[in-house]
């Protein structure tokens, strides 16, 4: 059926049927007004919405009528909670469209759900018992009026309904040049309102905004914008439309953020990083490509036995009923050094890294200590590490004889307090043993008894990899983040990157990442990271690893003969280090000894 002809279609100016003393040019003003703001042409496509009075059916229509598709992934689909407490927020590009989409997306998984919106939307019938009416115009009027809905939002959220939030109030506009048009600041309800619900949060995200016109309206008046809507409505048809939705935010993820603010802060920032699952990466020059040599076939097992068989019993740091790691010179595994290079860059090609060539070893290869994890029962070799020490090194060879120079220019002052350092690198577990946490485990065990044997270092110092396979505006969000918040700054003036970084500017752009103290948790950065790859995957396990350690950036480098891989130099002073952590690496006897030798060295420079 229709909707009834009416003289109180919602898209007029004048709700109340005609008077008799209206006079011809009243009446000529408000048909002009309603042609120019778009007003009549909405009130022809609802005359046309052919619907049977319920929201569902009255929705999919209108977006028939308006000839609007939209797409989202399943997985994204299937992180909408089908029951229980939910709030949804999204951002609020276009003032009309986001909110049909809403309904039409969730009354698919669900019916019990309101939104909070304009209370114009109450104009249209088939949408009232869905609506929380609020009035977005931020008067000292609106204000008290609110007072209501807000009251009733936690109410639906207590009957375990599903509440659609859009926290900006009003539609996105043109905020800075740097930001271009985004969503104004959320208000702070929306944080109350989480807060006193302890409900599950799902940010969504909507593509594009309004057109010049509308931005142009707003510089003459917030109101003339809002008049314009109809219109923006309009020529939002005959589109398709890309929907991101991102993880679940648990109580437990936001209840440790302290203030309303903050907490607002974090919800817009997880909002708007979905954005980035839009964009795709330009395919980078690298290792995987016609430009990869063959790799070297794999070494003999019996070599690489023969050699093992030979180390000292000492040389084997930790062992488990499966794996058991060792440590050897170069020259004591020519063998296998050759398959931990192999192994190296046929994992490393894995992850979009590597050197294209048949085996991944360099001239650092001899002179560096190599820590290897080795599969009893499998007779090969699983994962490894190579060891830098780094005071040897330079008294040896000067710093070209230390890798991370290759990367970074490093003046003297920093090589100097480096002398009771570890340089670690070119770290990796084999592909078929990653399905575990334990072989990385056992690597790490392995370096914190090392450092039991040789405890005169203090600290562990290198690069680790950020891979071409993230996303641009992940590689900026990871690296701008921990320059602001993990930046050891008194050092990092000592570094230089051989090859500075160079990102795009409006990458990031909606994402206000200044003084968001939340980000200096590194657990919060990967899930931000992991909302913005199409694949899910955060913050690099050994970057978090270094990070959680007490680990400190010192600068980033991009390393054009690694398939442009991002390397950010880390710094872990192991005395300031986490004691729990360090305990689990070097075990408590050997974490008490190591730290006896450091308590004696100072008493005897005292």
């Amino acid at each position: 059926m229709h909707p009834p002809e009416t003289c109180s279609l919602p898209f007029s100016l004048l709700q109340q049927p005609a008077s008799s003393i209206r006079t011809r040019a009243s009446q000529a003003a408000v048909d002009l007004a309603e042609l120019i703001f778009g007003l009549k042409t909405c009130n022809k496509l609802y005359r046309q919405v052919n619907h049977d009075g319920t929201m569902a059916n009255f929705v999919a229509q209108a977006l028939k009528t308006l000839d609007v598709r939209f797409h989202v992934e399943p997985q994204d689909m299937m992180r909408i909670p089908a029951s229980g407490p939910c709030i949804l927020v999204a951002n609020h590009p276009y003032g009309g469209l986001e909110g049909l989409i809403l309904f039409d997306l969730i009354s698919r998984i669900r019916t019990d759900f309101k939104v909070i919106g304009n209370r114009l939307l109450g104009r249209l019938p088939a949408l009232r018992s869905h609506l929380i009416a609020v009035d977005p115009f931020g008067t000292d009027r609106s204000t008290r009026i609110n007072i209501a809905p807000l009251r009733q939002a936690l109410k639906c959220l207590e009957q375990g309904e599903l509440l659609i939030i859009f926290p900006a109030g009003e539609v996105s506009s043109r905020q800075s040049k740097a930001s271009g048009v985004v969503d104004p600041v959320w208000s702070d309800s929306v944080a109350r309102i989480v807060r006193r619900s302890k409900a599950p949060v799902v940010p969504v995200y909507f593509p594009g905004h309004n057109g010049p016109l509308f931005q142009w309206a707003g510089k003459i008046h917030p109101r003339l914008r809002t008049a314009l809507l109809p219109r923006m409505l309009l020529e939002q048809r005959h589109q398709h439309k890309q929907i991101v939705i991102g993880q679940v935010i648990s109580s437990r993820s936001y209840c440790e953020l302290r203030s309303n603010r903050e907490l607002t802060n974090y919800l817009r920032l997880r909002t708007y990083a979905l954005a980035t699952r839009l964009h795709t990466n330009t395919p980078l020059a690298g290792a995987r490509g016609s430009r990869c040599q063959s790799m070297i076939p794999p070494i003999d097992k019996n070599q690489l036995t023969l050699e093992l068989e030979q180390l000292a019993e000492t040389q084997t740091l930790t062992e488990n009923d499966e794996f058991r790691v060792c440590y050897a010179s170069a020259g004591q595994i020519p063998w296998i050094l050759n398959e931990i290079g192999r192994l190296r860059e046929v994992t490393f090609r894995e992850v979009g890294e590597g050197t294209g060539k048949a085996c991944d070893l360099d001239r650092f290869d001899e002179s560096y200590v190599h820590l290897f994890l080795w599969h009893k029962e499998r007779q090969e070799v699983a994962g490894a590490y190579r060891l830098g020490h780094i005071d040897r090194i330079l008294n040896q060879s000067g710093r070209k004889g230390l890798y991370t120079c290759s990367l970074f220019s490093m003046k003297p002052a920093l090589l100097e307090e480096l002398h009771a350092g570890l340089e670690l690198g070119r770290s990796f577990v084999r592909l078929e043993y990653q399905r575990s946490f334990a072989p990385l485990l056992l690597l790490w065990k392995g370096i914190g008894h090392y450092l039991t044997i040789f405890p005169r270092y203090r600290y562990l110092f290198g690069p680790v990899s950020i891979s071409r396979d993230y996303s641009s505006a992940a590689k900026q969000l990871i690296t701008q983040v921990l320059t602001d918040q993990y930046r050891l700054n008194e050092l990092a003036a000592l570094v230089n990157p051989r090859t500075p970084l160079t990102f795009k500017p409006k990458l990031l752009a909606g994402l206000e990442l200044k003084q968001q103290a939340f980000l200096k948790d590194i657990d919060h950065l990967s899930v931000l990271v992991s909302d913005m790859e199409a694949d899910g995957k955060g913050v690099p396990v050994l970057l978090r690893h270094y990070l959680n350690l007490g680990g400190q950036i010192l600068a980033f480098n991009r390393d054009p003969d690694f398939s442009d891989v991002i390397d950010g130099l880390l710094l872990v002073d192991l005395l300031k280090a986490d004691k729990k952590q360090l305990q689990r690496y070097m075990g408590k006897e050997g974490y008490a000894g190591y730290m006896a030798y450091h308590d004696e060295a100072r008493q005897d420079c005292a």
